[in-house]
């Protein structure tokens, strides 16, 4: 999975290509994830995702069949390009989701079947001289690429899972739009939206049969740490006010 605020250079690795690249691991400077103001998360991922951000869902394209396609993500931010939890080059949540924990590696999906492992090239640890080996001296994956390689396509299994779970909540129309209207410590009104949560009136509606069959499929056990997760979202306000504070100061400092 590629995400354009992340990756800004990923290359399909190729044994020929890339076979003296090597990667300073693991990755310290999380400052390259700046610009992420959210980020997908698998629903395996929910239950420790809850605890530190909040999940909410967003309409990410099409299916084949023509419906929406429903991501559930991490909100990190409340302006677009705002990452809350980085303080510097430091990550100051206990919990990294899986899709940034992989960087410099991603996936793209070439076709229905085929999948290609990438490396960003523009991480500041890719090079030649120092770091760990991506490939060997004949060609074959080295013991770095081949365990993020089964790292990968287990994310993507995953990914193709989550993907199910937003399709049921779609087909039983479920979601609705999300307006977050915040009133900051000096007055100011912010208000963030675009994105989708489960409507707990329409939850409380459903047939028994349904509910049940949720539950015996997991996403009810899902809905409740979306849910949990909303939550947080006291915890971006607080960040957004202080980092918004400290801007002023910070430049009144340097003139």
């Amino acid at each position: 999975m590629i995400n354009q605020n992340l990756h800004l250079q990923p290359a399909a690795l190729d044994s020929a290509q890339h076979r003296a690249l090597k990667l300073r691991m693991p990755v310290t400077d999380w400052s390259v994830a700046g610009r992420l103001n959210a980020l997908f998360v698998a629903a395996a991922e929910f239950g420790d995702v809850c605890r530190e951000f909040p999940i909410v869902f967003i309409k990410a394209g099409k299916e084949a069949d023509g419906s929406d396609a429903i991501a559930p993500i991490a909100v990190f931010g409340l302006s677009p390009q705002q990452n809350l939890y980085l303080d510097g080059e430091r990550w100051r949540a206990r919990y990294m989701p899986a899709v940034l924990r992989s960087y410099p590696f991603c996936i793209a999906r070439l076709d229905d079947t085929r999948l290609a492992v990438c490396v960003d090239m523009a991480y500041k640890g890719a090079g030649r001289e120092d770091g760990q080996a991506v490939f060997k001296d004949d060609g074959q994956p080295a013991e770095l690429l081949a365990d993020m390689t089964k790292h990968l396509e287990a994310l993507e299994a995953e990914v193709q899972r989550t993907r199910l779970v937003g399709q049921r909540l779609l087909q039983l129309d479920l979601l609705r739009e999300m307006r977050l209207d915040a009133t900051l410590p000096d007055g100011r009104r912010h208000t963030v939206d675009g994105f989708l949560t489960v409507d707990d009136k329409k939850m409380a509606e459903l047939p028994a049969e349904v509910v049940h069959e949720l539950h015996r499929n997991g996403v009810l056990g899902l809905v409740h740490l979306h849910w949990v997760s909303l939550g947080n979202m006291r915890h971006l306000i607080e960040w957004h006010a202080e980092r918004n504070a400290a801007a002023p100061a910070a430049a009144q400092a340097e003139s």
